[in-house]
């Protein structure tokens, strides 16, 4: 099976890529000089010569916090017109399978516990937003085409060298930086980016496989106390000092002022509430099957 892959150069993209290349020709697609079809999706409608059977569309902007509406603009570009132009490459290709790489930021939500596909869509960041119109999108080109597909609503997701807040807590427990707020009890939905390869690998060859929108966790939904401490065991780092919540808030709130601190409100907000999604449809739908975070941390 041809597949193009799209973001093989990020995070994740390059973990899929790596397992993926053992079972199906990858066609990787981006910006950067090592992709074998180089382009700019954000700018520009790709040339794809080569037949392609299924994609996997993981290039998105994320990890950061848009400060300007120049920044703003950017995830718009980037993931909805982005996505926009992919599917106008793929018009004339042949595809049975569509898989596209989206997140748990689209419910908009601050906490919650087990929220489940059903929940309502309020995601008012500009990267939530650009996320939902890019799912709406491809499940309409798919729908309208018959085409396969499976949307993936990923929480914070594990693996060597990750991004965003899980790469910044890995950094600043490293150096010896860390702060734990209160007692770390807020539990998280985590999900390995190793699990996520094998799950696209087993559905990819399936002949009309169940087609939908799934969220992707590893069951368990770890709290930060049990994060900070597998990651403390796997680095053999030091004690971790805790502060009270009510320090936290202000270090967010002086976050928020000044940019070269590590932490902001939203990220105060994110470590202290637990915020925790169902993927029992994922379980129950497209067999899905997960490793515990923690143990893979550790």
């Amino acid at each position: 099976m041809q597949v193009l892959l799209t973001g093989a150069s990020g995070f994740l993209g390059d973990i899929l890529n790596q397992y993926l290349a053992q079972y199906f020709s990858i066609i990787s697609l981006g910006r950067h000089p090592q992709n074998l079809i180089q382009c700019d999706i954000s700018k520009s409608i790709p040339q794809i010569d080569k037949p392609i059977q299924a994609v996997i569309h993981a290039a998105g902007k994320a990890h950061i916090y848009p400060k300007t509406d120049e920044e703003k603009k950017a995830f718009y570009d980037v993931n909805v017109t982005g996505t926009n132009n992919l599917l106008e490459a793929l018009t004339h290709q042949q595809i049975s399978h569509f898989i596209f790489i989206s997140s748990v930021s689209v419910y908009g939500l601050e906490q919650g516990e087990l929220v489940n596909e059903e929940t309502p869509l309020r995601g008012n960041s500009p990267y939530a937003k650009s996320k939902i119109e890019a799912e709406q999108l491809i499940e309409s080109w798919c729908k309208t085409r018959n085409i396969n597909y499976l949307i993936l609503r990923l929480p914070l997701v594990v693996g060597p060298n990750a991004l965003g807040n899980l790469g910044k807590m890995v950094s600043a427990i490293r150096q010896g930086k860390y702060l734990r707020i209160a007692k770390g009890e807020a539990k998280k939905s985590a999900v390995l980016a190793s699990d996520i390869a094998k799950l696209i690998q087993q559905w990819l060859p399936q002949n009309n496989p169940t087609s939908g929108i799934y969220n992707i966790t590893d069951g368990y939904h770890p709290n930060f106390y049990e994060i900070e401490v597998a990651i403390q065991k796997a680095l053999n780092a030091r004690f971790i000092l805790s502060i009270p919540s009510w320090l936290g808030k202000c270090l967010g709130i002086i976050g928020d002022k000044f940019s070269w601190m590590p932490v902001n409100s939203g990220t105060i907000k994110k470590i202290t509430g637990t915020f925790t999604f169902s993927d029992e449809k994922a379980r129950r739908e497209i067999a899905w099957q997960s490793q515990s975070v923690l143990e893979a941390m550790i």
